[in-house]
Parts: C-alpha cells; sequence; structure tokens
C-alpha cells in the first residue's frame, strides 16, 4: 500500500523563479491497484513519480510504502523495491552489454553480489523464459548487444528488467510516447499483462486519454500541482471530451498533445 500525505515539492526556493510543483498531494493505493495519470504541461506528473521514486527532495508531507517512511530515503535504496521506466527508450538498459548480461543486472538488484559477472546457466534459462513472454523473439537474442534491438524491443526489455523480480511499486513515465502507435500498443498490452499477472501496484503518467480510461483500474487527474479527481468505475462511461470538460470546469485546459491522442 501507497499512502502520500499532504506532499509538497517546491522547485528554485527564495528566487523570483520559485515554482510549487506539488501543493498538498493527497494519494492512497491499495496493493495492486494499477493508476493512470493525466494532466496538462507542469501538472506535476513526472514530479510525482520522481518525488516517490526519490528523484527529488521534497518540501514537506509523507511518502509511506508498505508501512515504511521512504519520504527521505535514498534513491538508491528505493530502486531496490521500486521498478521505474521512462519514456526514452535508451534509459535503464546498457546498450552494449548483452541482452543477458543486461537482465542479470537487474536480476541480482537488491542482492549480494558475487565475485566477478557472469550469467549462471540456471539464470539463462529463466531469462529465456521470461523472454519468450514478451512474444519478441528476444529469447533467442540473449547474446545480441541491447543496443541493436528496435525502440520497442528496447522498451519492453526494460519493462522485463524492471518487474523481473517483482517489485512494491511500478513507475511508467509516458514509457510508450516515444514509440509508434503500433509498437506502442503492444507494448501497453505487455505492460497490463505484466502488471495484472503480477498484481504490481503502479502509477502510469500517459499523454493518450483513451489508454487512461481503457487501462488500469483507476485514473489520476492532475492540475496545477494538484490532484482534480480520482476515477474509478465511471471510467468506463467516460470518454475524451469528458475530460475536456473536467478540465474547463477546473479552468484549465489541456494540450494539443492530449487533444489528438
Amino acid at each position: 500500500m501507497l499512502s502520500i500525505k499532504d506532499l509538497r515539492v517546491v522547485f528554485n526556493k527564495g528566487t523570483n523563479n520559485e515554482k510549487v510543483a506539488l501543493d498538498g498531494i493527497d494519494l492512497e493505493l491499495s496493493d495492486g491497484d494499477f493508476v493512470t495519470v493525466i494532466g496538462s504541461n507542469g501538472a506535476g506528473k513526472s514530479t510525482l513519480l520522481n518525488a516517490i521514486a526519490g528523484n527529488i527532495e521534497i518540501e514537506s508531507g509523507s511518502i509511506i510504502n508498505n508501512g515504511v517512511d521512504i519520504s527521505y530515503m535514498k534513491e538508491y535504496k528505493r530502486a531496490r523495491f521500486i521498478g521505474r521506466l521512462y519514456q526514452d527508450p535508451l534509459k535503464g538498459t546498457a546498450p552494449h552489454m548483452t541482452i543477458e548480461e543486461n537482465l542479470g543486472l537487474a536480476y541480482s538488484r537488491g542482492k549480494r553480489l558475487r565475485f566477478g559477472f557472469g550469467v549462471r546457466k540456471s539464470d539463462r534459462q529463466f531469462f529465456k523464459s521470461a523472454c519468450a513472454g514478451l512474444n519478441l523473439g528476444l529469447e533467442h537474442r540473449l547474446k545480441s548487444e541491447v543496443g541493436l534491438l528496435s525502440g520497442g524491443q528496447r522498451q519492453a526489455l526494460t519493462l522485463l528488467m524492471a518487474t523481473l523480480e517483482v517489485p512494491e511499486l511500478l513507475l511508467l513515465d509516458e514509457h510508450t510516447a516515444a514509440l509508434d502507435p503500433k509498437t506502442s500498443e503492444q507494448i501497453m498490452k505487455i505492460t497490463r499483462e505484466i502488471v495484472e499477472s503480477n498484481k504490481i501496484t503502479t502509477l502510469m503518467i500517459t499523454h493518450n486519454i483513451q489508454n487512461a480510461l481503457e487501462y488500469g483500474n483507476k485514473t489520476l487527474v492532475m492540475s496545477g500541482g494538484r490532484i482534480l479527481t480520482i476515477l474509478g468505475e465511471e471510467r468506463k462511461n467516460m470518454d475524451i471530451s469528458d475530460i475536456m470538460k473536467l478540465y474547463a470546469a477546473n479552468h484549465d485546459s489541456l494540450s494539443d498533445k492530449f487533444i489528438l491522442s
């Protein structure tokens, strides 16, 4: 369970460029919740994920994960139980290492390191089976360098690496935005399968309103560093126009990037 209370983040505090990026965020996620996150530019979506992951310092408030206060915990310590994907498929993998070597690094996260680095036979079989589940043929390319993969293959591999050891929390920051529509749809299907089969508590930022309403069990709507509302079952009867009306009622607007999605 993730519990966020009165979370506040301020950039450039005490200067002429001071900006309140998160302004009193309260959020409760139950185990297994798959929450999509939408909002206009500057709404605070990525800042929220950065605060949870420990990439940025918070001004005040608290972040409690499974009963543990992680509000001021170092990022590298949170990485042991938080998985994350970014918009750029090039992030999260080592391009000059092979697929199995990248998976080996991910699999060893949070474990006692062995002397020397090598992929054990038992691990290789596990990696092969895991890659086969992606249906991208990567199980036959374990010795290939990751830099040779397409953007979609690389993002799928990064997703697999982030969930190979099932994390307590998964953060997806527009992880399909840089992909073409067909590949994006494929990665979204893989995402749904991995998240739902492993019951991973997930926050997923998306610029695609249709995906936001279709995937997961809740949609978090943000604006100006605040949460406008959290949509649940009512999402099933909503479409893009309903979201636009919601923003208009709060004197906000969505960019063309959202409208055209």
